[in-house]
């Protein structure tokens, strides 16, 4: 069972190898890197290449660790009893499986996705440490063990937003994806927009990669934010020459798409008005 990438995604040689390693060694793929880099995508194009179906578990800032297992829903059961319901002498009728459960449930081997988990508490890592590793955990409303019939694959994605605690580290395989340069963005393209000219391609890549290395930028344009540049520029039919900028004019064509708050706007507006000053 090996991941070589696919059609669709294009995966770095050093990204096929922590996919395949994680894997090997069963233990959850951790991947970091910048929002848009690709990082959810590439669970479903792992469950995609390996022909498995794929679990999503995203987190918010207010999902708990149990929820992951199962929620006990005692107020329904409880308004049951007061209404005489037969449904109440089955406690299992009151649990609702989470997505690890699903996950470990499942006839055969599936890819389970956790997503952004830096988003959740600090102790929503721990909170999963027995469970990621042993693959079971214990119902305590109804006495019994849920083990994993097939171990999934595991890929959990985080945006650096907080630190994650040391002994989940530990269990996991660690990817950080970085940021493509020019060459692998141009076989990203091509894979969104075949048969893109090479022209436009390289005028609208030259002036992306300026933006983000601008300094003072608050946030720089991720592979996702381009990738919506160029479908843009492509439904305007415009060529290498339409992206053509003077000093006087700091600002990108269509640069909602690229930038996405007012402070960056501001700094590009500023750096064409000291540039039209130094004339």
């Amino acid at each position: 069972m090996k991941f070589t990438g696919t059609d669709s995604y294009v995966a770095t040689e050093d990204l096929k190898v922590a996919v395949n390693a994680a894997v090997t060694l069963e233990r959850p793929l951790l991947v970091k890197g910048e929002p848009g880099t690709g990082k959810t995508e590439l669970a479903r194009q792992v469950a995609n290449a390996l022909a498995l179906p794929m679990i999503e578990w995203h987190i918010k800032s207010t999902t708990r660790a149990q929820q992951g297992l199962y929620e006990y829903d005692a107020v329904s059961r409880l308004r049951d009893s007061q209404l005489g319901d037969e449904r109440v002498h089955d406690v299992s009728n009151y649990i609702k499986r989470g997505k690890l459960w699903e996950a470990f449930s499942a006839p055969g081997k599936v890819v389970l996705l956790i997503d952004e988990i830096d988003k959740a508490d600090i102790e929503f890592p721990n909170d999963l440490l027995q469970e990621l590793d042993r693959m079971e955990f214990h119902v305590y409303e109804t006495g019994e063990s849920v083990k994993a019939l097939n171990r999934p694959i595991v890929i959990i994605t985080s945006n650096n937003e907080k630190e994650l605690p040391d002994a989940f580290l530990r269990r996991c395989f660690f990817h950080y994806i970085r940021f493509p340069d020019m060459e692998v963005m141009k076989q990203i393209v091509e894979v969104h927009f075949p048969g893109i000219k090479q022209s436009l391609l390289t005028a609208a890549l030259t002036q992306f990669y300026e933006i983000r290395d601008q300094q003072g930028l608050k946030k720089r344009p991720s592979t996702s934010e381009v990738l919506d540049w160029l479908k843009l520029l492509l439904a305007d039919d415009l060529d290498a020459e339409d992206l053509a900028r003077d000093a006087s004019d700091a600002l990108p064509r269509l640069h909602g798409a690229l930038l996405k708050n007012e402070q960056d706007v501001h700094l590009f507006e500023r750096l064409a008005f000291l540039a039209r000053r130094g004339r």
